[in-house]
């Protein structure tokens, strides 16, 4: 299993947009970033990820699901932008800000911390683990 983070203007879609979405799921679709586009084609059913309130809260706020692997975004006209389908899994109980991370040593090498402008970002095992505990969820 592969871990991820996905950012969302919580304006736009929410936590609480992704938990009414409930088992089915829905697209992570407007992602016009090929990088962020390839991260997604990299992801597998299964796969989780933190999601993250960008620009208002600035933090980890919940814990999804892919259910879908990459396929068309069907907010897009060109068939090159892809997304997938996601679930919400659980609240993070204490959630974790972007101020939290980077004054964490652990986490420096965060894609998060270190290039936090892109959308959807790959999550190392052990980051994964520390933002889990800070966040107060055990594994």
């Amino acid at each position: 299993m592969a871990y991820w983070l996905f950012k969302s203007e919580p304006d736009s879609w929410s936590w609480d947009d992704q938990k009414a979405a409930g088992a089915k799921g829905a697209e992570w679709s407007g992602v016009r970033n090929y990088q962020a586009r390839n991260n997604m084609r990299a992801m597998k059913v299964g796969d989780r990820g933190f999601f993250y309130h960008s620009n208002e809260g600035k933090a980890v706020v919940g814990i999804v699901e892919v259910v879908k692997t990459a396929h068309h975004d069907s907010t897009a006209d060109d068939p090159a932008w892809e997304c997938v389908d996601l679930k919400a899994v659980e609240d993070m109980p204490n959630p974790v800000t972007l101020a939290d991370a980077k004054a964490n040593q652990k986490l420096e090498g965060m894609a998060l911390v270190s290039k936090s402008r892109l959308s959807v970002q790959p999550v190392t095992d052990d980051e994964w683990a520390e933002v889990r505990r800070m966040g107060g969820l055990k594994d």
